[in-house]
């Protein structure tokens, strides 16, 4: 390899320094990244993604337009916030950072690992507060330490309940992991339901030509991509260790975010058919129908 090409690999931009406070945490056997992103889940957002909010997110709108119900009072977005949304496909991660923008929030989203070890990109995503998620693996504790200290330091940390793009048959949201609710019990903030649609129009599931195809489509096609901020999951009576309350409140946001996805599927298109998507997946309430009585 080139030096030129060694050096655009290896690049990322400069962290900010790690506090004394957070260096207990660390051990001789974390992976070198760690401390990095503890740094940057400490700091307050960073500048250049600040300026990419504000003033290029309208390129979002060229490959759908974006459309914003529901609020974020001031008081919540003071504070720090776990925003759980459905995960759709891989342009979502990109239309919930624009929507949730233009309701006052600076987001920092759960990312795979693979996404964050990416040459260039990678670095920029984790500077800008991007919190690395190695799923199946010893190191995705780590993760939870991250969102830990950016919840602690204010942050507003978007996370996926299913911990993977959704795959129902008819795409409604599955019932996901307990590691986000034991999280929002253990740390003790609100959880803020977020239901999207429409982003799976963008990019295919497949990671091939397709890709390409259908971003360069939607150009065209211009879907519609809504997105739904709901009021503050209800979880004072649960708590982190008591049996079952983690799966309760698991069962809680999947309800939250099916409740508001269902007005946005009725106002579109019928779900858009990909064939490169799995339908392996179980939604965690069929046909959108939400007991009342969830407990």
């Amino acid at each position: 390899m080139s030096g030129w090409a060694e050096r655009v690999r290896t690049w990322r931009p400069a962290p900010p320094p790690l506090p004394d406070h957070l260096e207990p945490i660390l051990r001789d056997d974390d992976p070198e990244w760690f401390a990095r992103e503890l740094a940057i889940a400490a700091a307050p957002p960073w500048w250049v993604w600040l300026v990419l909010l504000r003033r290029f997110s309208w390129l979002v709108d060229l490959f759908g337009r974006v459309e914003v119900t529901g609020s974020l009072p001031e008081q919540l977005r003071r504070g720090p916030l776990l925003l759980a949304a459905n995960h759709v496909g891989d342009f979502d991660p990109v239309v919930v950072a624009v929507a949730l923008h233009r309701l006052g929030v600076v987001p920092r989203i759960m990312a795979t690992g693979g996404i964050i070890t990416a040459p260039v990109a990678g670095p920029l995503l984790e500077r800008a507060g991007a919190i690395r998620v190695d799923r199946g693996t010893q190191l995705a504790r780590h993760a939870v330490r991250v969102t830990e200290v950016a919840l602690v330091h204010g942050g507003h940390v978007v996370a996926y309940p299913e911990g993977r793009v959704g795959l129902d048959p008819d795409g409604w949201p599955e019932r996901g992991r307990t590691g986000m609710a034991r999280l929002a019990l253990g740390v003790r903030v609100p959880v803020i339901p977020v239901s999207q649609w429409g982003a799976q129009e963008v990019l295919q599931y497949g990671n091939d030509w397709g890709k390409l195809r259908t971003l360069a489509r939607s150009l065209v096609r211009r879907p519609v991509l809504r997105v739904h901020v709901g009021p503050p999951v209800f979880m004072e009576d649960l708590q982190v260790g008591r049996v079952g309350d983690a799966n309760r409140a698991r069962m809680r946001i999947a309800a939250a975010i099916t409740r508001g996805l269902v007005p946005l599927r009725a106002a579109s298109r019928p779900l858009h058919p990909d064939p490169t998507r799995p339908t392996t997946g179980a939604a965690a309430f069929p046909g959108g129908v939400v007991p009342e009585d969830i407990p």
